[in-house]
């Protein structure tokens, strides 16, 4: 399936990282095919299935991995051929990267010296930032995932890097950290820093994404607002819940709006699903409609306004 995703341009103005006509491949595998989008300030999300090309992405715009075709450009610079873009932006990793064997102040105190860090207190404010300073101490084998995951997030922020590149960073956090780092990524995105969070977990990004990027098969799907891209998919039936007082005569009503594609009466749950592709018309002539009918309104919402739902339409 694809969508019109000129509602958000490829190559923002004020983008920090541009990946322009990007093609990798190995072998006889194609990872990313003819890709350009581009990320700016805030928090944006890289969404697709597994295979989709998102790893692959944010290693070349972490220099770790060359482009064959196209280019890739952070600040300006290419990442693969001028080292001093490294100072600006940092990567954490999906894959288990961390020497069991130090602590996580270790850990986190060695990338600041990698970094020729000056500000001695600088690796302390990175681990108290994702809640690790009172365990600092023990070594990263002993940690739980979520926790290693957080020592890797501590060694990234350590340089104070413009640009945070995070694949998959909240694999293994429990309830409470999933929200503690949710929050810390949106700050860092107020704060005007371009952070680029890969997830599987659709509505976590939805949570903390004012932007999405979409890759599928290696190509740029959508990119945009979620529900921006929702309302580009002219083509595709959305579809509503309601709930009323009088299920079987509000259905007959809506029939007949030039809006409503189809009606279906779940009788068990005194429920309507309406389908259109005119969403909006319909929120807007739905209120007097049941007005007219002496019909009481006790619940509507949309069925397919998530990135989930959104996701499964564009990999289909």
């Amino acid at each position: 399936m694809s969508i019109d995703v000129q509602t958000d341009p490829a190559l923002a103005t004020d983008a920090t990282v541009e990946v322009n006509a990007v093609s990798v491949w190995f072998g006889p595998k194609v990872a990313l095919s003819e890709l350009t989008c581009s990320f700016g300030p805030g928090v944006s999300g890289l969404l697709g299935p597994n295979g989709a090309g998102k790893t692959t992405l944010m290693r070349a715009i972490a220099g770790l991995t060359g482009v064959n075709e196209g280019a890739v450009r952070v600040a300006g610079l290419d990442p693969r051929r001028d080292r001093s873009v490294h100072s600006t932006m940092a990567l954490v990793p999906e894959d288990e990267a961390v020497p069991g064997g130090l602590t996580a102040r270790q850990l986190v105190h060695y990338m600041a010296d990698l970094r020729r860090i000056t500000d001695r207190e600088a690796p302390d404010r990175a681990l108290r930032t994702v809640d690790l300073l009172d365990v600092a101490d023990r070594q990263v084998g002993t940690f739980s995932k979520g926790m290693r995951q957080r020592a890797k997030i501590a060694a990234a922020l350590v340089c104070d890097p413009g640009v945070l590149v995070l694949d998959e960073p909240l694999n293994g956090a429990d309830p409470v950290q999933r929200l503690h780092l949710i929050a810390l990524f949106k700050q860092l995105g107020a704060d005007g820093r371009t952070v680029i969070v890969s997830s599987h977990v659709l509505n976590e990004v939805e949570r903390l994404a004012e932007r999405v990027i979409v890759l599928v098969h290696g190509r740029l799907a959508a990119a945009g607002g979620h529900r921006a891209i929702r309302d580009a998919m002219d083509d595709t039936p959305r579809h509503m819940l309601i709930r009323c007082d009088d299920s079987r005569r509000l259905a007959a009503a809506l029939v007949g709006l030039e809006s409503v594609s189809g009606v279906t009466f779940e009788s068990k749950r005194d429920e309507l699903i309406v389908q259109t592709l005119q969403a909006r018309e319909v929120a807007i002539a739905l209120p007097q409609l049941a007005k007219s009918a002496s019909i009481r309104l006790l619940e509507v919402r949309p069925l397919d306004d998530s990135l989930e739902s959104l996701f499964r339409e564009l990999v289909r």
